[in-house]
């Protein structure tokens, strides 16, 4: 007998010793990290945007107290804040750990947020169907491409273009996070694995246990701190899922579903830095969110791809999950569209993922398909190719390579050039919509806040934004402009070339990517006329 033969022969029978064949990765192992190294590559080769300045501030805030920090973007005082999450502490906490900036950390969110997400997704999917080992893929397509020809970009959006600008802002966070609580939760309902095995029950000392009921309470509470808005969702999806997937409600069911809800609540509840419960049917955050309910068929309209295969699932059994999170949530978005609540549009990432996510498990069974699947796929290929041409090429395809002139991710200038100058803590007034948005990301304090937040009493900021246009009026005297910069500690002025240049104010830089000026004033001047 050759040595080769004696050598295989020895090989399988190593292996039998382990316990079975090698180990061989699953589709969505393959394509999720692939898809986890293209956009973490993506989402670092644009400068930050958006609200990454807000989320920067956030740390270095954290970075300089991380008990009692100020507030985001002013010197004033940060208590009730709810940006200082615990999400964010833990930014906070690396940043003192290594002396990381915040707009660093910020950028290094973003990978670690999307490996949450991605996880949490094979998870959920996996509970919907243990047995369809490509739903995972499926879904994580679905769900990136199928959403209109208009760009839909704000926090929480799951889009391949707005990913390359949000992966690293809490709410992505979040969302993974409720994909592991729902896929958490599904498990408990239907008394299963969750995993690629046959669902079944699982004793006392196993999943049903208390300790385990808690955990995922907790889990809950963890995303209303993070995210309020996600956390909407995150409990509409959990509602849906226990009422369709659990089917004995004997007492001991529901004293543990009860210890969910009690731990979540006291989860939240005893978080120091802010009152998770402050905010319940406030308006602060509406005004935010109203632009999200304009031009929903155009950033939307590919999504209904899916309902379909939702009502394929509904015919099947009313109480699905997905059929019942799809209901829920296009009530909310309804109800905050008819009430004026505009916040709860927030959810609209979160509404299509049950159309996405039921159109990837119906095209994840197995050959051969009848007509009306393979009809369904045609659909559902078709609107991925519309969607990615039209839309979200531009994430993967940089400007350079981009032979059709794609839309690509916008490109928001850098203030480093001017935190060089400023040192953190002094004030700042700019007049740029750029400017106020990022510059604060360095640490630095704006005269007027951009963003509402609780921290601060809306009318004092209201009353801060009148005092910087009365500042930058061209008819201001300089008495009037030292009264502003006396009264709150004013040292320096970012002004975009439009803005005429007081005459007690020395230049000191410039941008040649935007125009604008840095120059120093003295907010501590006697004012004089």
């Amino acid at each position: 007998m050759s040595a080769d033969v004696l050598l295989r022969r020895a090989v399988r029978g190593a292996t039998a010793l382990r316990g079975g064949a090698p180990w061989r990765p699953t589709p969505y192992q393959v394509f999720g990290g692939l898809f986890w190294l293209v956009m973490s590559l993506a989402y670092w080769r644009v400068p930050l945007c958006c609200d990454a300045g807000q989320h920067a501030a956030v740390v270095e805030r954290l970075r300089a107290s991380l008990l009692h920090p100020l507030h985001p973007t002013a010197d004033l005082p940060g208590a009730g804040s709810p940006y200082y999450s615990p999400y964010a502490v833990a930014q906070g906490i690396l940043a003192r750990l290594t002396d990381l900036g915040g707009w660093a950390v910020v950028r290094l969110a973003g990978p670690l947020n999307l490996l949450v997400l991605l996880t949490g997704l094979a998870r959920f999917v996996r509970v919907l169907a243990p047995r369809r080992p490509w739903a995972p893929v499926l879904a994580l397509f679905a769900m990136t491409l199928l959403w209109g020809t208009e760009s839909a970009w704000w926090s929480g959006s799951l889009g391949l273009l707005p990913m390359t600008g949000n992966l690293g802002d809490p709410s992505t966070f979040a969302i993974g996070l409720t994909f592991w609580a729902w896929a958490l939760t599904g498990t408990r309902a239907r008394g299963g694995s969750g995993g690629g095995g046959p669902v079944r029950y699982v004793g006392p000392s196993g999943l049903r246990s208390f300790s385990g009921y808690a955990g995922v309470g907790a889990l809950y509470g963890l995303i209303l701190l993070v995210h309020p808005v996600t956390a909407l969702g995150a409990v509409l999806g959990a509602v849906a899922v226990v009422a369709g997937w659990q089917r004995r409600w004997q007492a001991a069911v529901l004293g543990r579903w009860a210890l969910a809800g009690v731990t979540a609540l006291l989860v939240a509840y005893s978080w120091p830095y802010f009152d998770a419960f402050s905010e319940i049917g406030a308006r602060g955050l509406d005004a935010t969110h109203e632009r999200l309910y304009e031009g929903m068929p155009g950033h939307f309209w590919l999504a209904p791809a899916g309902v379909p295969a939702l009502w394929l699932r509904a015919r099947r059994s009313a109480r699905d999950p997905l059929v019942l999170m799809f209901a829920l949530d296009c009530a909310a978005v309804a109800y905050g569209w008819v009430s004026g609540h505009y916040a709860f549009g927030g959810i609209l990432g979160l509404t299509l993922v049950a159309p996405q996510f039921a159109l990837a498990v119906e095209l994840a069974a197995a050959r051969p398909w009848p007509v009306w699947r393979r009809g369904l796929g045609a659909v559902a290929a078709a609107g991925a190719c519309v969607g990615f041409l039209t839309v979200q090429a531009g994430a993967v395809v940089p400007r350079s390579l981009d032979p059709v002139g794609f839309e690509q991710p916008p490109r928001w200038p850098t203030y480093a050039w001017a935190a060089r100058y400023i040192r953190p803590g002094e004030a700042v007034i700019a007049d740029g919509y750029y400017a106020v948005r990022l510059i604060a990301g360095h640490g630095v304090d704006l005269a007027a806040p951009a963003l509402p937040d609780p921290a601060l009493d809306e009318g004092e900021r209201q009353r801060r934004l009148a005092a910087v246009r009365t500042y930058l009026a061209p008819s201001s005297t300089r008495a009037e402009r030292t009264a502003v910069a006396q009264r709150y500690h004013v040292r320096w002025l970012l002004l975009t070339p439009r803005q005429r240049m007081p005459e007690e104010a020395v230049v000191v830089a410039w941008s040649r990517e935007t125009g604008e000026v840095l120059a120093r004033v003295d907010g501590s001047a006697r004012a004089t006329r």
